[in-house]
């Protein structure tokens, strides 16, 4: 049985997408982006500062439907210049570091509302 996720604690989809959906305990949570969910602005131009935006908005998504960032299997990282690496990676173990899910992170061409970063997961209990 398919469930659709939705919380206000993280930005409002920008298209016709679910913030997450559950299926047999195996939740997708969409890409986020650097939003600030209260003002759907994004939170700053800085690479960090985007990043963690990003992954308290999948926190947040993931808190909702009853799961944790230690119930992450896989992440999907997009990001506007590989230049950006190591400060997204920095950031990024903060959250996940201790989870290690497998992952992909890839330099795209383009992002929605041209952010730097968009990180999307899949978590299992």
């Amino acid at each position: 049985m398919k469930k659709v996720i939705h919380t206000d604690k993280a930005p409002a989809a920008l298209g016709p997408y679910s913030q997450a959906i559950e299926i047999n305990g195996v939740l997708y949570v969409s890409g986020q982006i650097p939003f600030v969910p209260e003002t759907m602005i994004l939170v700053s131009d800085c690479v960090k500062a985007q990043t963690r935006q990003s992954l308290e908005n999948v926190k947040a998504i993931l808190e909702e439907a009853g799961y944790s960032m230690k119930d992450v299997v896989k992440a999907g990282v997009f990001i506007k210049n590989m230049d950006d690496f190591a400060a997204i990676n920095e950031v990024y173990a903060e959250y996940l570091g201790d989870v290690k899910p497998a992952r992909a992170c890839v330099e795209v061409a383009r992002l929605p509302k041209d952010v730097k970063v968009e990180i999307e997961v899949v978590a299992v209990k």
